[in-house]
């Protein structure tokens, strides 16, 4: 099985049906294509959906990239100096109705080589997770459900597994470990010791990476049409603005991205046209705002 130009496919087929199913709930705007190349090799396609009716500004990028591992990886791996090949679909989307949830997504490969070409390492992650600013649980419940559904099959722990990773990973742990969402799934460092376990996690990628329009689109259908107000926009600005601090600060795609040279209009997509920052914010005791704050602590959903 040749897994890198499998995988390749499958992300280009993925990135095509993903952006489809939003421009359909969006009605109104489209995503436009960049395509880009990295000087060191690889490039990528960014595609950028922005001023939508739903979506005020998301985009859904694929790369592929491949040269010298630098410095500072081959420290953070463990490694000589070695050469390093990556592929992968991104995803984060921004929606204008606060009672919308912003959704992020990436599913990845990564193969380490030594400088004599041999392949010396090599490993699977990703995941999908969930910011809404409002929530609703039965759209926590069926976000999470749609996901638990398609990681049983392959392991009936991996879902609670991979929840508990997603929750420890996607948290402000400079705001008293609070997390930016409510969570989903994150893998990573998934290695196959042979062929048929190679084809195994490659089926279980392409599994998670077909479950996210389940997951997601009927959120965004069934909330896209609430009224909201100026109340509801600072506040979903407010948590954008955290949204923003995780990406900056502790996301690892985000600093590998930057530390690789990997394009950084594509590497910042993520993050939202308007964010807010108040100091010692804090919401108004009782309100729904207040609430939500119990939401974005670990919770079981499914």
């Amino acid at each position: 099985m040749d897994i890198r130009n499998e995988f390749v496919a499958y992300i280009h087929g993925l990135q095509d049906t993903i952006c489809a199913g939003l421009e359909g709930v969006d009605g109104s705007a489209a995503f436009r294509e960049d395509k880009w190349e990295r000087k060191e090799g690889g490039g990528g396609k960014t595609r950028v959906i922005e001023g939508g009716a739903v979506f005020e500004k998301g985009g859904v990028n694929t790369s592929i990239v491949h040269g010298a591992l630098p410095k500072t990886m081959q420290d953070a791996f463990g490694v000589p100096e070695s050469d390093f090949f990556a592929c992968g679909l991104s995803l984060v989307i921004h929606p204008r109705n606060p009672f919308v949830p912003t959704v992020h997504a990436n599913w990845r490969y990564f193969e380490l080589y030594n400088k004599a070409g041999d392949r010396i390492d090599g490993w699977f992650g990703g995941g999908s997770d969930l910011t809404p600013y409002y929530l609703f649980e039965e759209d926590a419940r069926h976000f999470h459900g749609t996901l638990k559904a398609a990681i049983t099959p392959f392991g009936a722990d991996l879902y609670a597994q991979y929840k508990k990773q997603c929750d420890e990973y996607f948290t402000n742990k400079h705001r008293e470990n609070e997390m930016r969402g409510i969570g989903g799934v994150f893998y990573d460092y998934l290695r196959a010791a042979d062929a048929p376990n190679t084809e195994r996690l490659f089926a279980f990628q392409q599994a998670n990476g077909n479950a996210f329009l389940p997951a997601y689109l009927p959120i965004a259908e069934k909330r896209k049409d609430m009224p909201y107000g100026e109340r509801e926009i600072e506040w979903q600005e407010l948590r954008r603005g955290r949204y923003v601090e995780f990406n900056l600060v502790h996301d690892r795609g985000t600093l590998f991205g930057l530390k690789t040279n990997g394009r950084t209009e594509s590497i910042l997509m993520s993050l939202p046209p308007r964010a807010r920052w108040v100091y010692d914010h804090h919401p108004e005791p009782g309100s729904r705002e207040e609430q939500m704050m119990q939401y974005y602590r670990p919770n079981e959903w499914a």
